[in-house]
């Protein structure tokens, strides 16, 4: 079909779809020069040249741009890159993005209904405002707690019967002092130069009278791979810009124009007002569900192509605990960088070591 480009786009076909898998090398093609160019990249993404990706983008055109931006989640768009490399990210994003989570409960008394074990795992899912960056991990040689890898933390409360209750007071909070625990509720224990505030509203327990709770909480860095409290997001996804491709050599017949508006998610098709030309809004394709539902039809069979774009990917990260959700990915990209560089001084300290042992066999000869 007219439009439909094997090495842009990935067809989405009523029962299956085609052209998903990459080439050896992403972007290029066999008998095609795309050799990457730093100068020709600084020129069409002056921004972004010092994060210096190398060959991550593809034709020149690595772009990230913002769509939504709120307290707690980012949609952000992710142009020129293969899947490979916008899957590391998302990867990253989930599992190797450091925070700083509850680690060990240590209880002096629990007498709400509420398991020891139970709650010391709810402890642990609540997030702490704290910067990672201002925390070391602990060494897994010497586990001694010290201000620098180690928050502490106090929880101590009891329940008890308010005096002079209406009696016909049926809310547990107007009857008991204490009868529900938060997250305000934790006392930060200074140690050294540490401060920080947790989410205040977050209910740890229910207590009634004659039940108490005191305890003593431990925070350390970590990150989401070894324990899913330390992950950083609620959600980090993508997903491929759809794209609508109309056949201009086969139209959508006037009488049929409004059917196949309804095939597709509001707002994706326009309607000329009087002669009933179809055309896709661009600006709104971003939200068709693909749904595939035009494919149902045999009268609109060969009008229209559906397919995504291979390498524009949709991302949407919800953030939780410290960092601001437009921190996120850079906090990512650090990461990869980090990676990247250990494995390129292992591969220099491997080419180091061949060469010697080149030269001492000559050296032998």
């Amino acid at each position: 079909m007219t439009g439909f480009d094997p090495k842009r786009h990935v067809g989405v076909h009523p029962e299956r779809v085609s052209h998903v898998s990459s080439t050896d090398y992403p972007g290029h093609l066999p008998a095609q020069d795309e050799a990457w160019n730093f100068t020709k990249f600084q020129q069409v993404c002056p921004s972004l040249a010092l994060i210096h990706i190398g060959s991550l983008a593809r034709d020149q055109r690595l772009t990230v741009r913002v769509e939504r931006l709120s307290n707690r989640s980012i949609d952000l768009d992710l142009i020129g890159v293969d899947a490979s490399i916008a899957n590391a990210f998302r990867r990253i994003l989930i599992a190797e993005v450091p925070t700083i989570c509850i680690e060990r409960v240590y209880v002096w008394c629990n007498t709400s209904v509420i398991a020891d074990e139970v709650f010391a795992h709810r402890l642990g899912l609540v997030p702490l405002n704290v910067d990672p960056a201002l925390m070391e991990f602990n060494d897994p040689q010497n586990d001694q707690a010290t201000d620098r890898n180690t928050l502490v933390f106090r929880l101590q409360a009891t329940c008890e019967r308010r005096k002079n209750v209406p009696k016909d007071a049926t809310d547990p909070n107007v009857l008991f002092i204490n009868s529900e625990i938060l997250s305000s509720q934790l006392e930060w224990v200074p140690q050294g130069e540490q401060g920080t505030p947790t989410n205040p509203n977050i209910v740890l327990a229910k207590l009634r009278p004659g039940q108490e709770i005191e305890m003593e909480l431990h925070a350390i860095k970590g990150v989401g791979k070894d324990h899913a409290k330390f992950s950083p997001v609620a959600t980090a996804s993508y997903r491929l810009l759809p794209e609508i491709i109309l056949n201009p050599e086969k139209p959508v017949p006037p009488d049929l124009a409004e059917n196949f508006q309804k095939c597709f998610s509001p707002g994706i098709i326009r309607l000329h007002p009087r002669t009933k030309k179809v055309s896709v809004d661009k600006e709104f394709a971003r939200f068709e569900s693909m749904s595939r539902e035009v494919y149902r039809h045999p009268e609109f069979d060969g009008c229209v192509q559906l397919a995504r774009v291979r390498d524009h990917f949709l991302f949407c990260i919800e953030s939780e605990g410290f960092y601001p959700p437009e921190r996120l990915l850079p906090e990512a990209i650090q990461v990869m960088r980090t990676k990247i560089a250990t494995l390129r001084r292992a591969a220099e300290a491997l080419l180091h070591d061949s060469v010697s042992n080149e030269d001492a066999e000559m050296e032998e000869a």
